[in-house]
């Protein structure tokens, strides 16, 4: 319902076969029980899945602030109906964002929030720190804080390596329905249901860095199905991961120079397995893929670099990259 407001009623109509004045009918019976909120007049109306709780609360982000205790005492009894996976999964979010602003943000305050609806619960986190991607940006010296977003992407990035591993952020974006980050000017957004990874450059700026989690209350998905997915070998450790292409194109940037690709192996060498995903992307130059797939792999033969989705232009641009590796001799 939430994807689809103003067309629920042709829609179920067509998905269980009956007609829309039975869809309306129903319809009309959730409002009247409050499980259903309408708005608008005739053709305009909207419905959406009616609030079943709303919760916020303030935090000083002090040396005493502990993210487990706020799991605990205020946020686990909210959801304390969920099934188990589920509230791993919350566990999980909730406790490793929180302690991303106590160890990293510089955050005097953090405000965090829930909402709920029959379908999928919604947390906020939002501290006024200095802004996850002005930190990445400062830390590696990057000239854009949306090159910033494709370092979380990549996953095993963190500011502090000596206390942190730099997965908190990579994992959460992969076990959430939806996953949002709003920092600066640049909002970040991945959906599992649809595979995205998207960056907008934000109408206004956000002051600080806010995440939202959401998730479906009955999901099937597991911490460890998603863990397993990044794992090569057998080894259980994160050495495997999915990099967007995309990401690295702003407006209407082509993909093909060697200071692009550089930007996109940088820290490949941490990882057994890359795939690298080029859904969105139409081509790319011979530079940028003879950088990727000749260069980087002979002086790293010890990572697998994989391509999937790619459009026969960019199919084109690998294969001879790789035709090139094998003939003088490095390639595999």
């Amino acid at each position: 319902m939430a994807d689809h407001p103003s067309d629920i009623v042709r829609l179920a109509a067509s998905e269980f076969g009956c007609s829309r004045q039975a869809v309306h009918k129903h319809l009309q019976r959730l409002i009247a029980e409050g499980a259903v909120v309408e708005s608008g007049q005739t053709r305009s109306k909207r419905y959406a899945l009616a609030p079943m709780g709303q919760w916020d609360r303030q935090y000083d982000v002090v040396s005493s602030l502990a993210e487990d205790a706020v799991w605990r005492s205020d946020i686990a009894p909210l959801l304390g109906r969920l099934p188990e996976n589920v509230l791993s999964i919350w566990q999980f979010g909730v406790t490793e964002m929180l302690n991303n602003v106590i160890d990293h943000s510089g955050a005097r305050r953090v405000s965090v929030s829930l909402s709920q609806t029959a379908a999928a619960t919604t947390i906020d986190i939002h501290d006024d720190g200095v802004g996850i991607f002005k930190k990445i940006q400062a830390a590696l010296r990057l000239e854009d804080e949306r090159h910033a977003v494709l370092e979380l992407a990549k996953g095993k990035f963190t500011t502090d390596p000596a206390n942190h591993s730099g997965e908190g952020v990579f994992f959460a974006s992969r076990v959430f329905d939806r996953f949002v980050i709003a920092s600066g000017e640049v909002f970040f957004s991945h959906d599992v249901d649809d595979r995205e990874d998207w960056i907008l450059q934000a109408g206004s700026a956000h002051g600080g860095t806010l995440v939202r989690m959401v998730l479906h209350n009955g999901t099937a998905r597991t911490l460890k199905k998603v863990f397993d997915r990044f794992t090569a070998d057998d080894d259980y450790g994160f050495t495997k991961t999915v990099v967007p292409v995309k990401l690295m194109r702003y407006g209407d940037d082509n993909l093909v120079s060697r200071s692009q690709a550089k930007r996109l192996l940088a820290r490949f060498d941490r990882f057994k397995v890359v795939v690298l995903d080029f859904s969105g992307v139409a081509s790319v130059g011979q530079a940028f893929a003879d950088e990727v797939f000749r260069v980087f792999r002979n002086r790293h033969p010890e990572v697998d670099v994989v391509s999937i989705h790619a459009s026969s232009e960019v199919k084109r641009m690998i294969s001879r990259a790789r035709t090139l590796g094998a003939s003088d001799g490095l390639g595999r």
